[in-house]
């Protein structure tokens, strides 16, 4: 009998596709990468035309040895690494590594791992797609290069573990941005007035100020509202139009990588790492009661929305049995896909559409009950018919002034039934519809509201931004924002992420030197041409010449410039336990005091630095503090007992207008305003 070896990434695969192949077939994992570039050195050879140099991943030789001999009695070999890049290139260093003979592998990939999907891909084996692994090579040898030369230079302005990356430094800088956006916000003021009208049989009409009937007027004064007030309060009212419609709302395209990350974040409370983590256990197999190991959902890495055929009429099926032939969708929705898609695999999907989530909860842990259930109504809906509404608006004059009312309700719930994560408030037309009919004011009043800063960046928002501009790829979204977080660049309090002072010094000096790497744009120019290795148009090495000349310059300048700069300052701070004067030193947070006489005596303590104002409420001290995560905020060195605290440093001065105390924000244009939002007053700071 003939003998076949299938090789995969991990056990849990592995497990789950033995149940679909003979006795014949043997299925073992590699635990992932098997070679890769040396942790060490840089392992490019830049004379030699950027050669990379890979060794056995340690602790992978004893795998490797297991392998080769399987290889050797094996009358076929099939690769089947995941179906992207990363998998492609996997298999095309198995194949260096195990030494195995081109005429009897094959590289087989399937997007679900089901029966069908497993024996079909054994039937449409090929050859290793090398346009995929140089694409993964240029990738992998671009990020060395950015990381293994700029880091260095961080070592050397601030302190040693600290790195920089491709799509990790624009991603900070994104953050760091976002963050000076807020700091240099100035708030503007404005106001909306909004009445109640009754009818003849008195039902209340709730309306909000529009204008005039053709022209919309922005209230920014209490004066001008006030104004507006006394002027309404003359008028008759009566209702001037009446308008009915219908508003169709389609349904929700299925998950891909990006769009799973972002809803998991908002509705489950995960990290984009926990996501993909639990996403991968769901793809890979999960023991189910009754039936063995099971792949639950498709691959997991994707930028697509497209949905198989075959998927689509299962999905019918079901709907049709459950909810009724009316919910399918009968006509095909189109859905753009975000930034550059690649549209290599299909969206984010059930494997089984009949494993209801409540059938298996049982043998689900409950993050992966949660997340198959997300991902399994979501699919659901994407086949499932738009939901219709029923629309109404009124205007009402008052005047020359008009007051608008809209509401609306629903017809058809369509897809709605399965996924309805964000429920719009429907209002009922249960008020008078007669044109020309009066109306008694019942109630008017004037709102004071402020404009608002734009939002920080939640791990969700931020990888939406960074597919959006074409940064980095599925596979990239999580372990970048991980970095960021371990490396001490950023923070996330309350699913908020906030940069550290640490993250702000490396970020400056990144847009000092190199302006390229920190540039969205740049850094999405060069996904593109990585997209362009893997169609085949440009040879890898090519994307590589054109990169580093420039960027050697910018390495060579900075060196200069930079130069070896020591920032551990010695202070008079005397360490308790040895004696010896304190030296400030930078850490995951920034700034803390550590006795020089380390590792023997590991003395630290935090520092607090002096603001330079007093405290607003007791006149002690303002000190500059950190949270237990990093956040930099200012407080009475008198606290607890005084219980003053700001995000942003008092300037020491009063309000002229209403007596708070002043904050400063911005960092290049610096601003003095009131603390007291209401107030609004503001000056420059010389």
């Amino acid at each position: 009998m003939a003998s076949y070896l299938v090789i995969v990434e991990s056990p849990a695969k592995a497990k789950t596709i033995k149940k679909f192949l003979g006795k014949s077939y043997k299925v073992e994992a590699t635990m992932g990468h098997i070679r890769d570039l040396p942790k060490s050195q840089l392992g490019v050879n830049i004379e030699e035309d950027f050669e990379p140099k890979y060794i056995t991943i340690r602790g992978k030789g004893e795998i490797l040895s297991k392998l080769r001999k399987i290889v050797k009695t094996a009358d076929k070999i099939y690769l089947a690494t995941d179906p992207d890049r990363e998998g492609e290139a996997i298999s095309w260093h198995l194949m260096h590594a195990l030494n195995l003979d081109e005429t009897k592998t094959k590289r087989i990939t399937f997007n679900e791992i089901t029966k069908n999907a497993v024996k079909n891909s054994i039937k449409e084996a090929r050859d290793i797609d090398m346009n995929l692994v140089d694409a993964q090579q240029a990738r992998r040898v671009l990020d060395r290069i950015v990381g293994y030369k700029i880091s260095p230079l961080l070592w050397k302005k601030i302190r040693k573990g600290l790195s920089a990356g491709r799509v990790q430094s624009v991603a900070l800088r994104l953050i760091c941005d976002r963050e000076e956006e807020i700091n240099n916000f100035v708030p503007e003021e404005y106001w909306t007035i909004e009445a109640k009208f009754l009818d003849n049989e008195k039902r209340a009409i709730e309306s909000k100020f529009y204008g005039l009937k053709d022209n919309k007027i922005e209230i920014d004064s209490k004066e001008k509202a006030d104004k507006i007030l006394s002027e309404i309060k003359k008028q008759k009212f009566k209702i001037e139009e009446v308008k009915f419609g219908e508003r169709i709302k389609k349904p929700v395209a299925p998950f891909t990588t990006s769009t799973l990350q972002q809803e998991a974040s908002k509705y489950l409370g995960f990290s984009t790492t926990k996501t993909m983590r639990i996403a991968q256990q769901l793809y890979e197999g999960v023991d189910i009661e009754g039936e063995g190991t099971v792949g639950l959902i498709t691959y997991i890495r994707t930028d697509s929305v497209r949905i198989s055929e075959e998927a689509k009429a299962q999905a019918k099926k079901y709907i049709e049995t459950h909810f009724g032939k009316e919910y399918i969708n009968t006509r095909e929705y189109s859905y753009k896909n975000k930034g550059k898609s690649q549209d290599a695999h299909e969206a984010i999907r059930p494997t089984y559409i009949d494993k209801e989530p409540k059938s298996i909860k049982n043998s689900l842990s409950n993050d992966q009950y949660k997340l198959y259930e997300l991902i399994w109504q979501r699919f659901m809906a994407s086949q499932m018919a738009p939901a219709a509404y029923d629309t109404f608006s009124i205007k009402i004059s008052a005047g020359d002034y008009i007051f608008t009312s809209s509401g609306s309700s629903v017809k058809f719930d369509g897809f709605l039934i399965v996924y309805n994560k964000e429920k719009e408030k429907e209002e009922e037309m249960n008020f008078s519809t007669n044109i020309d009919e009066e109306l008694k004011l019942d109630h008017l009043e004037a709102k004071q509201h402020f404009t608002q800063p734009p939002a920080r960046y939640s791990e969700a928002t931020l990888v939406k931004t960074l597919e959006e501009n074409g940064v980095g790829r599925p596979s990239t979204y999580a372990p970048t924002i991980s970095t960021l977080f371990n490396r001490g660049y950023a923070v996330k309090e309350n699913k908020v992420i906030y940069p550290t002072e640490l993250g702000e010094i490396v970020i400056d000096i990144l847009k000092s030197y190199f302006q390229d790497i920190v540039d969205v744009d740049f850094t999405a120019q060069m996904e593109e041409q990585l997209d362009e290795v893997e169609r085949g148009k440009i040879p890898w090495k090519k994307v590589i010449r054109e990169f580093y000349p420039a960027f050697y310059e910018t390495l060579k300048i900075a060196e200069e410039e930079i130069g070896d700069i020591n920032l551990d300052e010695v202070t008079d701070v005397i360490c308790e336990n040895c004696g010896k004067n304190m030296l400030i030193k930078y850490g995951r947070y920034g700034k803390f005091l550590a006795c020089p006489n380390f590792p023997e005596c590991r003395n630290t303590k935090p520092i607090y630095e002096e603001a330079g104002v007093s405290c607003p409420l007791c006149g002690h001290k303002i000190i500059i503090k950190k949270t237990k995560k990093g956040r930099k905020y200012y407080g009475c060195e008198k606290n607890p007992e005084c219980e003053f605290m700001s995000w942003n440093k008092p300037t020491g001065e009063k309000c002229p207008k209403c007596g708070s105390y002043m904050v400063e924000k911005g960092k290049k244009k610096k601003t003095a305003i009131c603390s007291n939002e209401a107030c609004l007053y503001s000056k420059e700071i010389e």
